[in-house]
């Protein structure tokens, strides 16, 4: 009964590493692979600037800022579709995520490579810890899409690609 239990705990969380995958939202900073099978050719690498898009064979420039790799699957493929193969098979994969960056009272802050289900605890722990002064109720997180607007935020929050971890002082 046990090993049926960590059996489908393992499923479910698979499924839901796959589908965060999917829902991960490509920006300016990803470095992405474009690769349609048979077509060696065709193959992209390529670090979205601040304009999101990348030139593509055949294709010309093609805008991937705000897409997923799913939704860029798809553009690649019906672009290629009508003129030049029959049934293309793209496969696209975010190999290099955005940073998020860390600032306030960790021992190194900076910018520092994203990774899916990233934590506030294990940005800091990239960051090199807490230092002697930080507070951990004074966790402030300014989400990419709104950088005005600030959230509290706990160890235990979720963050994504280009967020901006801020860590105050506490009152001795």
């Amino acid at each position: 009964m046990r090993l049926i239990f960590i059996f489908t705990l393992l499923i479910i969380s698979s499924v839901c590493f796959a589908q965060s995958e999917q829902s991960y939202v490509l920006g300016a900073g990803d470095k992405v692979e474009i690769k349609v099978f048979g077509q060696p050719d065709l193959e992209v690498t390529a670090l979205l600037g601040n304009s999101g898009e990348v030139n593509y064979p055949f294709l010309g420039k093609v805008t991937l800022s705000g897409l997923n790799t799913s939704e860029v699957e798809q553009v690649i493929a019906n672009g290629l579709r009508p003129d030049y193969l029959v049934n293309p098979n793209v496969y696209v994969q975010v190999v290099e995520y955005r940073p998020f960056y860390i600032h306030g009272e960790v021992k190194n802050p900076g910018a520092y490579p994203y990774q899916p289900a990233m934590t506030v605890n294990q940005a800091i722990a990239l960051a090199g810890g807490l230092t002697e002064r930080a507070s951990i109720d004074k966790i402030y997180i300014f989400k990419e899409q709104t950088k005005q607007q600030q959230h509290k935020g706990s160890l235990k929050s979720q963050i994504a690609a280009g967020d901006t971890i801020k860590i105050e002082q506490r009152l001795f």
